[in-house]
């Protein structure tokens, strides 16, 4: 019997449980949440990581052209750097803390490996020729997430340098590839239903740069942090506007999208919380904290139950409307065998 066929973007699901893991550790450095909660969200992420990529390796190891097939897919590529950028966090915040030298060589082994694929799949883009119209929020994961991401592995094993260094990576490459995706998704047709989660992924950047600089300088809101959140605040209000086309979305594995992203804003929103101190800053930490929690439990719950009633792995359906038949007729095929 082969393995099951597993979509790269499943691979955000450990990435969005190391988020919430993320969240909560960072509740438990102020003494304000028991450490062990996110130790055991750590735990399911790397088991659930663990679990996705031997079951991906085994479908390909019998499909042989499919890794490459799926290396170079213009919409489903960026979603495979997710395998090697959430053992950065796995190895930096589960590993380390217990075992230093361990901890510390598999952030190492990660971020090299993290740096490595952006810098493959970049080379691949440049390549191309890429598709404007297939180009979609998932492609901050490689670089942009990537070596932010990497910067805080980085900086919480105490490679300072080589944080700062990830933290150019990631910001540098997030003005040049955010500003395509604004282009794409302001003056072209809107995404098709399947990737309109990922636009969730648009207040990832600035909150994941925010954790960065925590990182590296300590829980202090100063001039870059600051800077940071000016931007941040506005992709998280623009979401708003995007409240309707999120609710009409049936359930699919793309709703993963949301998690990682959020659980980043929650956590840089109780780091401001914490340095701030407004009047009630602790009930406002505690409301963020049950939020993220409860949203990306809901999620979880609901990957579960569609997971025991086989339909995880169910096609999409294609967008009802008007606003994205241009692209949802050229990407349909992609978009429904990848599942995102």
């Amino acid at each position: 019997m082969s393995a099951p066929r597993i979509p790269l973007n499943f691979l955000g699901i450990p990435f969005g449980l190391a988020g919430l893991a993320g969240t909560w550790l960072a509740f438990a450095h102020e003494g304000h949440a028991p450490a062990a909660v996110g130790d055991v969200l750590l735990a399911a992420s790397a088991i659930t990581w663990i679990g996705l990529v031997v079951t991906y390796l085994l479908h390909v190891g019998a499909e042989r052209k499919r890794l490459v097939a799926d290396l170079l897919d213009p919409i489903a590529s960026p979603f495979a750097s997710l395998a090697v950028i959430t053992p950065v966090l796995l190895a930096a915040e589960g590993v380390y803390p217990h075992a230093a030298v361990a901890g510390r060589t598999l952030v190492d082994v990660f971020i090299a490996l993290t740096v490595l694929l952006g810098a493959w799949l970049t080379g691949q883009w440049i390549y191309g020729p890429l598709d404007f119209m297939k180009l979609h929020p998932g492609y901050f994961l490689p670089t942009v997430a990537g070596g932010l991401v990497a910067s805080i592995g980085a900086a919480d094993v105490g490679q300072s340098r080589l944080a700062e260094t990830l933290f150019g990576l990631g910001v540098v490459c997030w003005l040049v590839v955010g500003s395509m995706i604004l282009g794409r998704l302001f003056f072209q047709p809107s995404l098709p239903a399947p990737l309109l989660p990922t636009l969730a992924i648009e207040v990832a950047p600035a909150a994941v740069a925010s954790l960065a600089h925590f990182a590296q300088n300590g829980d202090r809101v100063d001039t870059v942090a600051a800077f940071l959140a000016g931007y941040g605040a506005l992709m998280v209000l623009a979401q708003l506007r995007l409240l309707p086309a999120f609710l009409r979305l049936r359930f699919m594995p793309s709703f993963w999208a949301f998690t990682f992203s959020w659980a980043a804003v929650a956590t840089a929103g109780l780091h401001w919380l914490e340095d701030t101190r407004p009047a009630d800053y602790l009930g406002y930490e505690y409301v963020d904290l049950v939020l993220i929690t409860g949203f990306i439990g809901a999620i979880a719950v609901r990957t579960v139950m569609a997971l025991g009633r086989g339909q995880l792995l169910t096609a999409p359906t294609p967008p009802r409307d008007g606003a994205g038949t241009a692209i949802a007729t050229d990407t349909r095929r992609q978009v429904t065998e990848v599942q995102v």
